[in-house]
């Protein structure tokens, strides 16, 4: 396998093809990156339990039925303070402006709606975009909390359609694929039937490696780390190796992330080899080397490799 997206085996394309884009939208930690997952069969956003997990726009690929459903996993919305938190908040409002449908994602167990969510429905309001209302984590609700949640949602006028979802253990999902493979444009697929995402596997490598450095380390290390992939080297025997460097911002959060004797790093990276022998069908030799970088969060370059607005 190269240094492509794993997909199955290709399908052709069908006599009456539909193709169209969807921006999943939600305030940080609603689980979009999760639904995403589900929605596509397979790992192409990375997910935590922190907020701004996922910093840019990310394209899984689904086909339902004659649709190539094209999702479009933006960065939380929220009230954005750093340059690097109003790069990511532009580009989330860009791929929902760009997209055919907008799903909106709540967080159905929180007990109630929060500012980010209600700042969302104001500017979707205000563009005069309307939005289907997908309401998440509902294994973790009372039913007459929802149906209450679900009004009072529904009572701000810009949702087309509900759907109640689990986007972890995946009820309710199918349906609301289909749904949106039937609302797609008719034309021409844009992408092969076998391709799952548009990222190369060496970012979403990288990807999977920060997924793990903020699962370890989330309450102690701020977002002031970043991963990017140095090296990917394949060998006669089908085994690859992938050279990582984690960039932070100051020494005392590369001590945090080294651990005692290297323990920590060690760790992190036997968790990523893991997934990513599973994900390529292969072996994988890992290194992961951590650097300081000073104030990386305000290198222009940076930006440019993760498709957002330096200037937003």
């Amino acid at each position: 396998m190269s240094d492509e997206t794993a997909s199955p085996e290709q399908a052709p394309m069908p006599e009456h093809p539909r193709c169209g884009f969807v921006a999943l939208v939600g305030a940080p930690n609603a689980g979009k990156s999760t639904l995403l997952n589900t929605m596509i069969g397979a790992k192409v956003s990375i997910v935590s339990h922190r907020v701004q997990t996922t910093r840019t726009r990310v394209l899984g690929i689904a086909t339902e039925g004659d649709s190539q459903v094209i999702f479009v996993d933006t960065p939380g919305i929220f009230a954005p303070k750093k340059r690097l938190e109003r790069a990511m908040v532009a580009a989330a409002w860009q791929g929902a402006s760009d997209a055919d449908l907008v799903v909106q994602l709540v967080d159905a167990a929180r007990k109630s709606i929060d500012g980010d969510t209600r700042a969302i429905i104001a500017k979707l309001k205000a563009s005069g975009r309307q939005a289907i209302l997908a309401l998440n984590k509902i294994d973790l609700i009372k039913r007459d909390k929802l149906l209450a949640l679900s009004a009072e949602l529904n009572a701000e006028g810009i949702f087309t359609d509900t759907f109640m979802i689990s986007a972890e253990t995946g009820n309710g999902v199918d349906d609301l694929r289909r749904h949106l493979a039937s609302r797609m444009p008719e034309g021409p697929w844009h992408f092969p039937s076998d391709q799952l995402s548009d990222i190369p596997m060496r970012l979403l490598a990288a990807e999977i490696v920060r997924e793990k450095l903020f699962l370890q380390l989330y309450q102690e290390l701020p977002y002031s780390a970043t991963v990017e992939p140095e090296g990917w080297e394949e060998f006669d025997d089908g085994s690859v190796k992938i050279s990582m460097v984690v960039f932070t911002e100051r020494d005392s959060q590369k001590a945090i992330i080294l651990g005692k004797g290297g323990q920590r790093i060690k760790q992190i990276g036997a968790t990523a080899r893991t997934e990513l022998e599973e994900m390529l069908e292969r072996r994988v030799h890992l290194f992961l080397h951590v650097k300081v970088r000073e104030e990386w969060t305000n290198d222009p370059e940076r930006y440019r490799d993760w498709n957002l607005d330096y200037n937003a």
